[in-house]
């Protein structure tokens, strides 16, 4: 049942995306800065944790989860450390992420060549 739950969440999150794709003039770019804003201002507001406890991977790993540890993150290290949590909170929470983009980045550019279109 995990796994389903998790497929349904992720896949409607995937098939939002591909409407926005499809039925508006929204930029990919915009589309993907959306879904983060859209997964902290769901957090801010305490819906977010209700969709991860329901769903698991299928709502942490979309990036609508991004924005949901960001928030989440800067929330803790505001109640541990004041409003300097506001600084580092987002980027204590969201390392790991931007870690394992940094360096997936950096093998693809080994494993493949750049060109023109």
């Amino acid at each position: 049942m995990d796994f389903l739950r998790a497929f349904l969440v992720g896949g409607a999150v995937c098939v939002i995306g591909q409407l926005l794709i499809d039925l508006t003039k929204l930029t990919p770019a915009r589309i993907l800065v959306s879904f983060v804003v859209a997964g902290v201002l769901l957090e801010s507001v305490g819906l977010y944790q209700h969709l991860v406890d329901f769903a698991g991977c299928g709502a942490t790993v979309p990036l609508t989860g991004f924005g949901y540890t960001l928030a989440k993150g800067t929330r803790e290290m505001i109640n541990q450390t004041g409003w300097l949590g506001i600084v580092t909170g987002p980027l204590s929470s969201g390392s790991a992420g931007i870690t394992a983009a940094i360096i997936s980045g950096l093998v693809v550019s080994f494993v493949t060549r750049s060109g023109t279109k």
